[in-house]
């Protein structure tokens, strides 16, 4: 939802009056109106006094605008003890002059004696508490006990716009509780339209579970959401929540972090989730999604990140043991203070209760990294509608503080297919498909990568195998019956281990006989040229041979024609 506070040209901006409240400020466009008086009405035990005591508390703590409390019915040691529990000191802002609270009696019998009604008493009485202590911020709890003895609607409407009069005549910002009429906002039906600012509180039960709402009626002079809001009474006090972020303007990270499983970061471009996105496991019942869940904590965590896991279904206990049969040790990140886990129950309060409990332990953990699981426990207290709406709020402010978050979702086994139980895929940017496929008498588990914005990633299927040394995950085979997983894949794996080792042992053994033969050949040509070597040395011989006979033929010729004197 967004709100547009922007005036129109020419247009003067009405002042307005910050709470301090979380989330009411939001949907008022930025406060209540400052020096006008306004109702807030409602039936017993949906938090008007509160709201009217946080809005003073809050103003003299956080904007230094003192205040007073008038109260027609609780004492103010009672108010205080009822307080105290939000960690405000209500004894310690009287002291120091930022809050004073009136106790004012309104004895029916007395008026009814006199037979007149004059707030002019009264006027003097605040008014005196007013200047005590410089009040901006004035709380009237509640208008029915100031006027529940008129019978006179002329008179009560006279004397009610003479208090919101000397109200505006002030300056002060007022709020004025009312308790709900059978028809109409207020028992007399007259206040809601003397105010300028109606903020109706109501309390709901439904299937057992109980819910506070809130709606802006009207706020005169100024926008304003219109929708009606859940809110809490946590341990800090209220807390209204907008249906939706006010915009999508949160800042988008260009940074990876890993997912805990190897190829898992393969299968998504090599690098895993980006920082700040939100990511869905779905799957059937045993098919890894918690411990897909735990591997990235321990990523996390291992990084030097801090890890926040809402588990809905185990006790802290057996998920640490439970993942230690698989390799993870997530104790040692607990210890660390990496790691902090909150196992409850999604019947113990109801949804909105769930979403302020998330936010408080987000805000005091700080962490780079929440696990949900599993969402769809989460419709044991609410419809589709509802769960969707707390996850859509809950992933907008996550994704505001750059906080990435992985959910887990069971499906049952007649939704197997693409769908999310609490239809929320679209909010997703990365959402991871597991399925057990049942082939050749047994139960293997599959994983693929359904979709992941902003990246290449994987169309595979990838068997998902979780053993005491971790999770991995494995190639499937194709074989002529489709897909080969578990035993089929490692018969097929045996299979192509025994070929190529058999193929080894040919190559080997025919290298062996060519080996063989090259020696032979190389031996018989060295005979060869070993003959060679002596043939050329026996004609050498027999030229040197030949060479003498002739010489010495020629030298006997010589020398017998020497004898005999031949010329």
């Amino acid at each position: 939802m967004f709100i547009n506070t922007t005036p129109i040209a020419g247009e003067t901006l009405l002042p307005k009056c910050l709470t301090g409240i979380q989330g009411l400020d939001e949907i008022t466009g930025g406060g209540l109106p400052k020096g006008r008086p306004i109702l807030v009405c409602g039936g017993p035990g949906c938090g008007k006094t509160l709201l009217g005591m946080e809005f003073l508390v809050r103003g003299a703590t956080e904007f230094g605008e003192p205040g007073v409390f008038v109260t027609f019915e609780e004492r103010p040691e009672e108010l205080a003890q009822n307080v105290a529990t939000f960690g405000w000191d209500l004894k310690e802002l009287e002291t120091t002059g930022k809050l004073i609270i009136e106790h004012i009696r309104v004895e029916r019998s007395e008026i009814e004696e006199n037979g007149e009604y004059d707030l002019e008493g009264l006027f003097i009485r605040l008014g005196a508490a007013v200047a005590a202590v410089g009040a901006k911020r004035i709380v009237l709890d509640t208008v029915e006990s100031l006027f529940a003895a008129l019978p006179n609607e002329l008179i009560l409407r006279a004397e009610l716009r003479r208090l919101f009069g000397w109200c505006k005549d002030k300056g002060l910002t007022a709020i004025i509780t009312g308790e709900r009429g059978d028809k109409t906002l207020t028992r007399h039906g007259l206040e809601e339209y003397v105010s300028d600012c109606v903020v109706d509180l109501n309390l709901r039960v439904k299937d057992d579970v109980a819910t506070r709402r809130l709606r802006i009626v009207k706020y005169r002079g100024s926008m304003h959401g219109t929708n009606e809001y859940p809110f809490l009474i946590g341990s800090e006090g209220f807390t209204v929540m907008p249906i939706t972020s006010i915009s999508l303007d949160y800042a988008t990270s260009n940074e990876r972090v890993l997912t805990g499983v190897e190829r898992l970061d393969a299968m998504l471009d090599g690098r895993g989730y980006y920082q700040g996105s939100s990511i869905l496991i779905s799957g059937a019942a045993g098919t890894g999604k918690s411990s897909l869940a735990a591997a990235f904590a321990k990523s996390t965590c291992s990084s030097g990140g801090k890890c926040l896991y809402f588990a809905f279904e185990e006790p802290v206990s057996q998920i640490i043991r439970n993942m230690g049969s698989i390799g993870m040790d997530l104790g040692k990140w607990m210890d660390a203070g990496l790691l902090k886990f909150h196992a409850s129950r999604p019947t113990t309060y109801g949804m909105e209760m769930h979403l302020l409990t998330m936010y408080q332990l987000v805000r005091e953990f700080e962490p780079q990294a929440v696990i949900i699981d599993p969402i769809s426990n989460l419709s044991s207290v609410g419809n589709e509608d509802e769960v969707k709406s707390l996850l859509t709020r809950f992933v907008d402010f996550l994704k505001g503080r750059g906080v990435t978050t992985l959910f887990t979702d069971l499906t049952s086994g007649k939704t197997l297919g693409e769908y999310t139980e609490a239809a929320i895929s679209s909010l997703m940017d990365t959402w991871i498909l597991l399925r057990n496929i049942e082939t050749n008498g047994e139960r293997n588990r599959a994983l693929f990568v359904l979709k992941s914005r902003g990246m290449e990633h994987s169309n595979q299927v990838r068997e998902f195998i979780l053993s005491s040394q971790g999770l991995e995950l494995a190639d499937v085979y194709l074989g002529s019956e489709g897909v080969l997983m578990g035993s089929a894949r490692a018969a097929q794996q045996a299979q192509e281990r025994e070929e190529s080792t058999r193929r080894t042992q040919e190559l080997k053994k025919h290298k062996r006989t060519l080996l063989a033969k090259r020696a032979a050949l190389e031996s018989q040509m060295a005979a060869i040229r070993q003959d060679l070597v002596s043939m050329e040395a026996e004609m050498e011989a027999v030229e040197a041979e030949d060479t003498a006979q002739l010489e010495a033929l020629a030298t006997r010729r010589d020398e017998m024609a020497r004898i005999r004197k031949t010329d």
